[in-house]
């Protein structure tokens, strides 16, 4: 754990110390961050008491497979598009005994990009009892820096969903 930077540590004690603090677990479902929000989340120790599972979906095929992503909302609007990664963290909370959870899908790079959707697009949702709310960002930086930029992002907006109810 200590390879991580000490704010990503401390968003992720506080977002344990909050799901703690409710009786809550949390899961994850990742495409471009791999395990990578899993990884983060369980180089803590403790944290067993709040965190649940992981599902790493990275083909379009996975994603409807294990999280139940209607194939044709995928072929709709793109496995990188906000309708996806909202039923990928709803298909999280269906298929896990999660009350909260995260889903994150995007174009890392250096390929796989589009004019509409450059590499370092990212897509991140989250699920909750208080609702299913989405967002698209833009990272900058190579395929390191954009998924370590997305894991800080959605682990932040599960930390906000869980302290704000």
């Amino acid at each position: 754990m200590n390879t991580l930077e000490p704010q990503l540590i401390d968003v992720c004690q506080q977002l344990g110390a909050a799901l703690r603090a409710r009786g809550w677990r949390m899961a994850s479902a990742e495409s471009c961050t791999g395990g990578l929000i899993a990884a983060t989340c369980t180089g803590l120790s403790g944290a067993s008491d709040w965190f649940e599972c992981g599902f790493v979906c990275y083909s379009n095929a996975a994603k409807s497979a294990h999280l139940g992503v209607s194939p044709a909302l995928i072929e709709q609007h793109g496995a990188v598009s906000e309708p996806v990664v909202r039923a990928l963290a709803e298909g999280a909370l269906w298929h896990s005994l999660a009350q909260v959870s995260v889903a994150v899908s995007g174009i890392a790079g250096p390929l796989g990009g589009s004019p509409s959707k450059p590499v370092g697009t990212v897509c991140l949702g989250w699920a909750s009892p208080a609702g299913v709310r989405s967002q698209t960002l833009h990272f900058e930086g190579d395929r390191a820096a954009v998924r370590a930029a997305a894991v800080r992002c959605a682990l932040q907006g599960l930390l906000e969903q869980v302290a704000g109810g």
